[in-house]
């Protein structure tokens, strides 16, 4: 199946730039210059991954990522030419499932945005049967073949990373994953020191789940260890 991608930058050097190295890949390929085009064409078109850059005029990345995730998941991939702690822990809270700083090797782009896609897409994926893709713990239902967590039937609505990361620690509840076993295992990447990804996807499903559930915590810390599920 073919892959929408939308580049959303105001610099046309690095929108061409990306462009060329998706289009190598066989991805399909729109382009906005700023936030106003990026959501009318989000509208329009069936659009798999953004990658959206922060720093535009008119319409910032911050607020075309929030405005995305008001009414669907599609994987972000954000680009900032700020490399600071602060900026990245923005970019991922408003919704954003990777983060990359300018400049960037496209090499690793590309890379970034198959590995979103192959968390957001299962499809490809041999099939799999029930007891392998759904997990059920009391009120919560999560469901890897179609991608959909459920509380009481309620849908919850999760990024690729969030999901991710719920489905990883719900597959064994009890056991601890340290961030460092997380980010490995869902970012399919070398850990590094100071990587505030995890905390940050964490903090975010923790919100989402415990609404829905009325502040029944789920996830639970293990200090100075790591994160587990407590059934």
């Amino acid at each position: 199946m073919e892959r929408h991608i939308l580049i959303v930058d105001d610099d046309d050097k690095i929108a061409k730039l990306i462009e060329i190295y998706l289009l190598n890949e066989g991805y399909v390929v729109f382009k906005a210059e700023n936030g106003f085009k990026a959501l009318e064409i989000m509208q329009n078109e069936v659009i798999h991954l953004v990658v959206l850059d922060i720093m535009m005029p008119g319409m910032d990345g911050i607020t075309v990522c929030l405005k995305i995730r008001e009414t669907n998941m599609t994987p972000i991939l954000m680009l900032s030419a700020k490399d600071g702690d602060m900026d990245k822990i923005t970019g991922l809270m408003t919704g954003a499932d990777d983060y990359m700083v300018k400049p960037f090797n496209p090499l690793e782009l590309v890379a970034r945005v198959k590995s979103l896609l192959r968390r957001a897409f299962y499809s490809a994926q041999p099939a799999l049967t029930a007891r392998d893709h759904l997990i059920e713990l009391g009120s919560l239902q999560i469901d890897k073949e179609t991608h959909s967590v459920k509380v009481d039937d309620r849908p919850v609505k999760l990024t690729p990373i969030e999901f991710s990361i719920l489905f990883l620690l719900a597959s064994q509840p009890g056991r601890v994953f340290s961030s460092e076993d997380i980010f490995e295992l869902i970012w399919k990447d070398k850990y590094f020191e100071n990587n505030n990804s995890v905390t940050v996807h964490i903090s975010r499903l923790r919100d989402k789940l415990e609404k829905e559930m009325h502040g029944e915590k789920l996830i639970r810390t293990v200090w100075g260890v790591g994160y587990k599920i407590e059934i």
